[in-house]
């Protein structure tokens, strides 16, 4: 318990760098993104539409730094950033609450996919040591891991896409039908998701199966483990309960990890299938000099990633007896 109260302190003085980070680095950027969107709109904004912007994005503010400061974390307790300027009028929390869905959706379940997949393989792969999985997963995962994103989101497309045409271009659904609350919006919309998931869970497997793979083969060579076949148990009970239990540790770790990036998206799978999520609009904010969407969406996936180590530091202490004893 002592372990969690500290890292819930970590967690506490993370998140108060993170927030002040968040505050100040947009007030030290370069730029002026009032002069962006005039550009974006080829100088049709009067000098009075120009104030009323500023005013209406808080950019007009001549309040000291330090209560700028602290009026900051009122809006980041009400998650209140203002209007968005890639978007505007749109405000931030709408913007974000559009594109979360179409990340939680893709990225979270690739993500949990690629890591139940992965650690299985990797535990299969060295339960059976010198086995056809041993030698065929490292080695093909090893290579296809190192691929980045964007190439297989490309040629996934190329070949799918435009060669076969099996698979929709790109984007979220056909924008010719629309939404609506219907199983052929629901079929469109995982017909969609088929090549951008693909390409998440073809990159992002081998780090699973590798890493579960050769934590094992360490954990197979433990006293208990010998002592369990010593005393006959089955080689199931063997293999889930006492050596995947323990060599899944640092998969726990890297998947709260993972989870807590979801937040992100895959950013550049967004962007080569024009995925409408929060990696795609996290481009837009950057290259529009968005300050107020920037800061949501940085302070979100800080949180995400936060929370997920958290979370994954409570489930090792109750997996884990090694870390419920005092040094």
């Amino acid at each position: 318990m002592i372990r969690l109260l500290r890292r819930l302190e970590f967690f506490i003085v993370t998140f108060w760098a993170a927030v002040s980070i968040n505050f100040l680095l947009p007030r030290l950027m370069p730029g002026d993104p009032i002069q962006q969107m005039m550009n974006r709109m080829k100088g049709q904004i009067s000098p009075a539409a120009r104030h009323s912007l500023e005013v209406m994005l808080g950019l007009n503010t001549t309040d000291p730094l330090v209560k700028q400061y602290f009026a900051y974390w009122g809006q980041v307790f009400r998650f209140d950033f203002g209007s968005s300027i890639t978007y505007f009028p749109d405000s931030v929390t709408h913007v974000i609450a559009i594109a979360l869905p179409w990340t939680l959706g893709l990225v979270g379940v690739t993500t949990i996919i690629s890591f139940l997949l992965g650690t299985f393989l990797g535990a299969a792969a060295a339960w059976r040591r010198g086995g056809i999985l041993d030698s065929v997963l490292p080695p093909v995962f090893a290579v296809v891991g190192a691929l980045p994103f964007f190439f297989v989101g490309l040629l996934l497309l190329f070949i799918f896409a435009v060669v076969l045409g099996w698979a929709p271009v790109g984007f979220g659904y056909d924008v010719t039908l629309g939404l609506s609350m219907s199983w052929a919006t629901v079929g469109q919309i995982i017909a969609h998701a088929v090549l951008p998931a693909s390409a998440i869970i073809v990159t992002s497997i081998g780090g699973w199966v590798l890493t579960m793979r050769n934590t094992m083969i360490g954990v197979l060579t433990e006293d208990y483990v010998k002592m369990a076949r010593a005393k006959g148990l089955s080689s199931t009970r063997i293999m889930f309960q006492y050596a995947s239990r323990n060599a899944i540790l640092p998969n726990l770790t890297g998947f709260a990890m993972s989870m807590g990036f979801v937040i992100s998206g895959a950013l550049l799978v967004e962007l080569v299938f024009s995925y409408p999520g929060v990696g795609f609009i996290l481009v837009q904010a950057v290259t529009g000099q968005d300050y107020p969407l920037m800061q949501a969406l940085f302070l979100l996936i800080t949180t995400a990633t936060l929370i997920s180590v958290l979370i994954a530091d409570a489930v090792t202490y109750v997996i884990d007896p090694r870390t419920r004893v005092r040094a």
